[in-house]
């Protein structure tokens, strides 16, 4: 999964962010096809973090979602909750 961003200093604090948080970053320069100068190319942070978590940075700080063509991404399974198979008592018993 990537993010991109056009400030480095952007991009360096959604890596220190997404280090905190437990997952693997990095930052690296993105060449984009037809760009001579090399003060235009963007930043690519790369990561193994969920795509939501990714993209709620990459809103934050004026970047884009770079999602590879034909990407699944699987669903992650939750247990099912376990409920109580009664009312609850909320008042105590009288007397006493």
């Amino acid at each position: 999964m990537r993010g991109i961003f056009f400030d480095e200093d952007d991009a360096a604090t959604v890596v220190g962010r997404l280090r905190s948080s437990g997952y693997d970053a990095r930052v690296e320069r993105e060449r984009l096809a037809g760009e001579d100068d090399d003060e235009d190319h963007p930043w690519a942070v790369l990561t193994d973090a969920p795509e939501l978590v990714l993209e709620l940075l990459v809103d934050e700080y004026d970047g884009w979602l770079d999602v590879a063509d034909g990407s699944v991404v699987e669903p992650v399974e939750v247990p099912p909750l376990e409920l109580p198979t009664g009312p609850r008592k909320i008042k105590r018993p009288s007397g006493g």
